[in-house]
């Protein structure tokens, strides 16, 4: 690449590899690809594992800044939402001692959620005088207020501050579904700011080894309905478990659940008190183990809570295409997601009240072993042809060269 092309880029987020989340993943698959493309790419993220105050890891032109912070997952939620608040001020503090401290940046890219990065971009932002993207994956707190976490109160309103706060300093936002688009008509944003439908991503993966066997579980020999990832409140995992008890008879149809989760424990705790052999609970796997999990299974579960009126594409579900399962999918009425389901005829879907007419489409779909087929079929092709990696990248730099009315930087 042209050395004059080649640009400086620092990324800021709150998960990163080897952590197991799915914006852990999507961070680091985005970071690879755009050093891939000659770019110098620094990553800036939290870390409670380590011991200095931070500690830098290069890979050629990637280079990943880990900086010391108390631990914030998995704690209170009062103590969660304090240090989620006091994170940029952590990060900014390790830069400064790192040799980060006089960069210049040609731009800025941050991962949201957390909402809370707001002030270390704003302050890097004046210090370069570059443009910023914003790859919004969660629209928060509205999300929490659909399905009654929170309501409209002081803590709320505390919490959408910041909200539009990491808004107004974005230059681009880039939103993971076209409904989201909407919601945006009535934010009060600066008048340059550019809103656009970023999909999610996935990098290529081999299918490996898995540390979970299910020839070795309760399951085997059963067709498996696999759900990987997240389960919590937004996903209203109890409506799921009904279902699952009502397929509770049916000895050839298994439940895999794989993640980690506010719920989990519940639902392990309803599984044990119904007696359900039906479905298995596994803690979280690394990411390179995923495609030899679901190689083991037939069919992808989606899970979103009906009350959200945000839209999003789960990164399971670009998991599950990749691995060619198609997919049975609980989701809340119009999702953008449900029309691309249906369009792309990959699956089924429910936005529904109803365990029993869930579990019967759970039971279309692995009766219907011919549509299923062609269903992993299409579902495989999908994966390439939208969710890429370097489509992604490329539409990340080349909408931040506009902005700067100069030739795309990704060329």
């Amino acid at each position: 690449m042209d050395e004059a092309l080649t640009v400086r880029i620092v990324l800021l987020a709150d998960a990163y590899s080897p952590l197991r989340s799915s914006g852990a993943v999507l961070l680091r698959d985005l970071a690879s690809e755009m050093s891939g493309m000659g770019h110098e790419i620094h990553v800036v993220v939290p870390s409670y594992s380590i011991n200095s105050v931070y500690e830098m890891v290069s890979e050629g032109t990637l280079n990943v800044l880990r900086v010391r912070v108390p631990r914030v997952k998995d704690t209170g939620k009062f103590r969660r939402a304090l240090l989620e608040l006091l994170l940029p001020y952590f990060l900014l503090r390790g830069m400064r001692k790192s040799s980060l401290k006089d960069v210049t940046w040609n731009a800025i890219i941050w991962y949201s959620p957390t909402i809370f990065l707001g002030p270390a971009i704003a302050r890097l932002k004046r210090s370069s005088n570059c443009k910023t993207y914003l790859i919004l994956r969660d629209i928060f707190p509205q999300w929490a207020v659909d399905v009654g976490l929170l309501k409209k109160g002081l803590i709320y309103q505390f919490f959408r501050k910041f909200e539009l706060y990491q808004y107004r300093i974005a230059d681009v936002i880039g939103v993971q579904s076209a409904s989201n688009l909407k919601y945006f008509e009535q934010q009060p944003l600066r008048r340059d700011t550019k809103i656009e439908v970023l999909q999610n991503w996935l990098a290529p993966a081999p299918v490996g080894s898995c540390s979970i066997s299910v020839e070795n579980s309760r399951l085997r020999g059963r067709k498996l309905v696999v759900y990987c990832g997240n389960m919590g409140v937004a996903q209203d995992m109890g409506f799921i478990m009904e279902a699952i008890t009502l397929l509770q008879p049916r000895k050839d149809i298994g439940f895999l659940f794989v993640g980690r989760g506010s719920e989990v424990r519940a639902l392990e705790t309803i599984a044990e008190q119904r007696g359900l052999d039906n479905i298995q609970f596994y803690d979280e796997i690394d990411p390179e183990m995923i495609p030899g999990l679901l190689d083991q299974c037939d069919v992808g579960l989606v899970a979103l809570d009906p009350r959200h009126k945000t839209h999003n594409v789960p990164g399971k579900f670009l998991a599950y295409m990749q691995a060619g399962l198609p997919v049975v999918a609980r989701l809340n009425p119009d999702n953008d997601l449900e029309k691309l389901i249906r369009d792309e005829q990959v699956g089924l879907s429910y936005s529904g009240e109803d365990p029993q007419t869930f579990s019967k489409l759970i039971e279309q779909i692995i009766r219907d072993e011919n549509g299923r087929g062609l269903m992993a079929s299409r579902a495989n092709s999908l994966s390439h042809n939208r969710y890429s990696v370097s489509t992604a990248a490329g539409q990340i730099l080349g909408s931040l060269a506009i902005c700067n009315g100069e030739a795309q930087i990704g060329d």
